[in-house]
């Protein structure tokens, strides 16, 4: 099993920045095989897609609100993934969670029930 755990959330201004990070441990060997992705979920509304990186690290794939905004990353090394989050409005106000899934392909998976490891969630708020 692959533990993971997100930190960085916080409170921050509107434009500005902050970096999630997502550290797994347990069997690291197998998060080495997973690709990894970020969702997030408001109060009262529907967990969505954020971004995901495939398991080399090679291809990322990001939802169209944050295109050009926010940037995965990922430190095979340090078992550990990023999300670097700019120009941030009030609306990505949300908890935000890493997933991990055991992946066949490099192709970034998108859909919440291809995900096998979840985090607990990390807060994000940002205000005006």
């Amino acid at each position: 099993q692959v533990q993971m755990v997100e930190s960085g959330g916080g409170s921050v201004q509107v434009g500005g920045s902050l970096r999630l990070s997502c550290a797994a441990s347990g069997d690291t060997l197998a998060f080495g095989g997973c690709g990894v992705g970020w969702f997030r979920q408001a109060p009262g509304k529907e967990r969505e897609f954020v971004a995901a990186i495939s398991w080399s690290g090679g291809s990322t794939n990001y939802a169209s609100f944050v295109k050009g905004r926010f940037t995965m990353s990922r430190d095979s090394a340090k078992n550990t993934v990023y999300l670097e989050m700019n120009s941030l409005k009030p609306e990505d106000t949300a908890v935000y969670t890493c997933a991990a899934y055991e992946a066949l392909t490099d192709v970034p998976a998108t859909a919440a029930n291809e995900y096998d490891y979840w985090g607990q969630g990390t807060q994000v708020t940002v205000s005006s």
